[in-house]
């Protein structure tokens, strides 16, 4: 399939063929995460979010068309991304530009496949650990119903409303697989308790999430507003949702904790894969490598203060070569350090004049860099900042983003004064100490 950044062609040769299709919408934003970049482009474990999606659906035992709702800014990454993944099966995949919000992504992507596409399954690339499994039994169960008579309730199950006709005229009939809700369920009114819920009636909804593709597009060309997701605006338009099994590795990723819960999954099934020696402690499954970065730099109040990347007007500047943003060259330090790759000094030194005045980013993303061409990418980092000014408490989370965007990676960050004492106690200027983590990829 060939694309452009606004339409896509099917090819004339075989896949497009192929009678089903995969929509992936790698279009968010990922502000709740909270690093600063698309949470498709977050690495998990090393590899980004988007490619640990993709890599499952190149496993499927049936040709497959994949298409790629990508945020729009970064249509052409995602691309070499998309081929780098998929390998010889690229002549299947297509990567088109994400729209307004979720709603209108759907329809790019949907807009985006051939007519021999009778089922597509759309899938959120946050739920990038969902196993190959939960793609083939939805894939299955749409087929299975795809004459339009099914019972209303779980597939297979045996409900009370087992038997009934309930296909949606001119829609049909989708499948969403759905885990049970086990917590207790309270309905409450501002903080107050109203009733207890009976839970044996709800489920949590995951994707991938499937349809007869001419149905969904007809659903959503009538929505009359946006759901919350594809089983919603399929069930506005008059078509019946039904259920099967989900898995609990097809959680989605949203927040910081679940990135940690993603990676401590993936860590478990490396583990597993390497054997017995690895399940007992051996470290020997993961290359994993630990750097330490430590910059100071003194207070000049004829320059601007740049400081974690951000900008403190009013406060003194720092003294440097470059911009004197001690946080950001002990980061970059730390991620060297860890890869064995040196230190700023020798990599980016202060008789090269391309680095005169440079930005701390120019610093941090060029370690990235150099990591990158030994095989190796950060997975996490902290940094805590030592002095008495400026004070960053407020602005704290903004700093986190701001560097975690450079890096590509989380990234914590701490301060403390040394209560009064050596050069930081005394105002002479500020200091920064990183630890970073990368792993061989």
């Amino acid at each position: 399939m060939t694309t452009s950044d606004t339409t896509t062609t099917a090819p004339a040769q075989s896949p497009a063929l192929a009678a089903r299709a995969v929509v992936v919408v790698a279009a968010g934003s990922g502000t709740r995460l909270g690093l600063g970049t698309a949470k498709a482009f977050v690495p998990v474990a090393g590899e980004l979010m988007l490619a640990r999606a993709l890599r499952t659906l190149f496993t499927l035992a049936e040709p497959t068309i994949v298409v790629v709702v990508a945020p729009a800014d970064r249509v052409d990454e995602c691309r070499a991304l998309v081929a780098a993944v998929a390998g010889a099966a690229v002549a299947y995949t297509a990567v088109v530009p994400g729209g307004a919000d979720r709603h209108a992504s759907v329809q790019a992507g949907l807009a985006a496949l051939p007519d021999s596409v009778a089922t597509v399954l759309v899938h959120d690339a946050a739920r990038c650990l969902t196993p190959a499994s939960q793609f083939e039994r939805v894939f299955a169960a749409v087929v299975e119903h795809a004459d339009g008579d099914a019972a209303v309730g779980s597939v297979g199950g045996d409900g009370a409303d087992a038997g009934a006709s309930v296909v949606g005229v001119g829609v049909g009939v989708g499948v969403v697989p759905a885990l049970p809700v086990t917590d207790t369920v309270k309905r409450v009114a501002g903080d107050a308790v109203v009733e207890t819920v009976d839970r044996s009636a709800l489920v949590g909804v995951q994707t991938p999430q499937g349809f007869p593709l001419a149905g969904l597009r007809r659903a959503y060309a009538l929505a009359a507003q946006a759901e919350t997701d594809d089983a919603g605006v399929f069930h506005a338009a008059g078509g019946t949702v039904l259920t099967v099994p989900g898995d609990a590795d097809a959680f989605k990723i949203t927040t910081a904790w679940d990135l940690g819960r993603a990676e401590a999954v993936v860590a478990e099934r490396a583990g597993t894969a390497a054997g017995p020696a690895a399940a007992a402690g051996s470290t020997a499954a993961v290359d994993v490598r630990v750097g330490l970065g430590i910059d100071m730099h003194a207070f000049d109040p004829a320059v601007p203060c740049r400081v974690g990347m951000l900008d403190f007007p009013g406060e003194p500047g720092l003294s440097g070569h470059s911009d004197g943003d001690a946080v950001a060259h002990a980061i970059c330090d730390a991620l060297l350090s860890a890869g064995g790759l040196g230190d700023i000094g020798g990599r980016f030194g202060t008789s090269d004049p391309r680095f005169a005045g440079a930005a701390g980013d120019v610093f941090v993303r060029g370690a990235v860099d150099l990591l990158r061409d030994a095989g190796l990418v950060p997975v996490r980092v902290t940094v805590q900042v030592v002095g008495n000014r400026p004070r960053i408490g407020s602005r704290r989370v903004e700093m986190q983003d701001a560097l975690a965007t450079a890096v590509g990676a989380p990234v914590a960050v701490s301060g403390t004064t040394t209560d009064g004492l050596g050069a930081t106690g005394r105002g002479d200027g500020l200091a920064a100490i990183a630890t970073a983590v990368v792993r061989a990829v």
